[in-house]
């Protein structure tokens, strides 16, 4: 093997050096970016850098999926191959692709030009099949006949509150708005913001369903040397894509959510950590970023308030498990991504060991909506003990697949009616909730209300809002 060439590695890496450990995945991702794996040098030159362990480098990269320690090819074709593609034969067009170029999956072409891979859920779940394609760096996403360097955003429902900027392409500062609840919740005290996410019942839309309200409290009382804010963008389970969605369409809500997160709990750092499968969201949040700062709506003495916080992007490297939020923070930090015991809790030890409050895109996108309107108003949609507005990803064999926003209450029987039914008008054979965790509903179940109590009586999860339907 010729001798590697670091200086561009080096120049690449500098400004993660600071952070030391915690700079450990942003350099992996530009060295790979830049070799096209990880070789041994390179991984040397990494581990001086940033003064990690040499040992702890390749424990890492064998640790996460996307990252690779031989050569692989200059395009990497990644075919998902999870539950809703595999209904719109997926395997079947792995096994076409790889005929067609001699390979078996997992396997690279002896000239380094293309290697071909199953893939977990790349979270274009009502687009299957699905096909993330990496050509020297730059990615386009498609279903085996057409690509797209970002995916569209089909998304229905007859409410229309967090998906309101949704569906026509990527919503601008302009078009937002200059954060108008953010500009508000700065005219409060943090508690009275606290106060009003509680008085909401607002709960965390990625499954665990805790009270945003009681977490951001837990997180504000807390000692700390500093806080952070986590926006959880490493939707994983698959039959989930709202927060791809959400992101691509309408960042600056996601950002002013975890703004106003950030002046209720006295953090002044944020994070957020995308999947590496959503390659295509790192522009769009970073423009979004830019327009936040150049509007005085991020960074120094916002709005000079007095407030100050600051959002940097983590872009992970294809580990379903750091969906789980300890495992996201041991992944910000330089680590495998293994969960923590619990407790300590992260609002007291999340982050590098300080008061941590972490919430994913929906829910943060609520908070908005909140502060704007006002617990009382937001409390008439839903029902008493499910309040607000919640989106389903609704995916598998259905007529018109895609993210759905409707008010909690709804039965399965009116969510599948707004989706059109089953495809081609075959019978019902069972819905999964909640993803590969969840758990079936048949057709006993149509009349359930999909709130948080109802779906819970009947044994079934609301989880992240899967809804994949599978046909007799």
């Amino acid at each position: 093997m010729s001798e590697i060439d670091l200086a561009p590695l080096r120049l690449a890496i500098e400004s993660h050096i600071p952070l030391g450990r915690s700079g450990l995945l942003p350099a992996l991702h530009a060295a790979q970016k830049i070799y096209g794996w990880i070789s041994e040098p390179v991984a040397t030159e990494i581990a001086r850098a940033l003064r990690v362990p040499l040992v702890d480098v390749h424990g890492v990269i064998e640790f996460y999926s996307l990252f690779y320690n031989e050569p692989v090819g200059k395009r990497i074709i990644r075919v998902c191959t999870d539950q809703a593609c595999a209904l719109k034969d997926a395997d079947g067009m792995l096994r076409q692709l790889c005929s067609q170029h001699g390979l078996e999956p997992g396997q690279t072409t002896r000239d380094l030009s293309l290697t071909i891979e199953a893939s977990p859920c790349l979270g274009l779940c009502e687009q299957a099949p699905a096909v993330l394609t990496t050509d020297d760096g730059q990615s386009t996403i498609g279903n085996g006949s057409s690509e797209s360097d970002r995916p569209s955003s089909l998304v229905y429902g007859p409410v229309r509150l967090l998906t309101a900027n949704c569906g026509n392409g990527t919503t601008s500062l302009t078009n937002y708005g200059r954060y108008p609840a953010l500009t508000k919740a700065l005219g409060m005290k943090p508690a009275e913001i606290v106060d009003e996410i509680k008085a909401s019942g607002l709960v965390g839309r990625g499954g665990a369903a805790f009270p945003t309200g009681t977490k951001w409290e837990g997180a504000a009382k807390a000692p700390g040397v500093e806080k952070y804010v986590i926006c959880n963008a490493d939707e994983s389970e698959p039959g989930t894509f709202k927060d791809r969605i959400l992101l691509i369409d309408d960042p600056h809500r996601t950002l002013e959510g975890m703004l106003i997160a950030g002046y209720a709990s006295g953090a002044g750092k944020g994070y957020i950590y995308i999947r590496a499968e959503y390659p295509y969201i790192l522009p769009v949040l970073e423009q979004a970023l830019n327009e936040a700062r150049e509007a005085n709506l991020l960074g120094e003495n916002i709005l000079d308030s007095g407030f100050s916080f600051e959002i940097e992007l983590r872009l992970g490297a294809g580990a379903y498990i750091c969906g789980e939020e300890t495992a996201l923070f041991e992944s910000i930090e330089g680590k495998r991504g293994f969960p923590r015991v619990k407790p300590p809790f992260p609002t007291t030890h999340g982050l590098f060991g300080q008061p941590t409050v972490i919430n994913n895109v929906e829910t943060l996108c609520n908070v908005p909506l909140i502060i704007s309107q006002g617990a009382a108003d937001y409390r008439r949609i839903g029902t008493e003990k499910s309040p607000g507005p919640k989106l389903f990803c609704v995916s598998g064999d259905v007529a018109t697949p895609g993210l759905y926003e409707v008010p909690f209450g709804v039965t399965q029987r009116e969510l599948l009616e707004m989706a059109g039914g089953v495809a081609n008008g075959k019978r019902l054979q069972s819905v999964l909730f909640g993803g590969a965790a969840g758990a079936f509903a048949t057709s006993e179940h149509l009349d359930v209300r999909m709130t948080f109590e109802d779906l819970r009586a009947a044994g079934l999860p609301l989880g992240s809002g899967v809804v994949m339907v599978f046909d007799e």
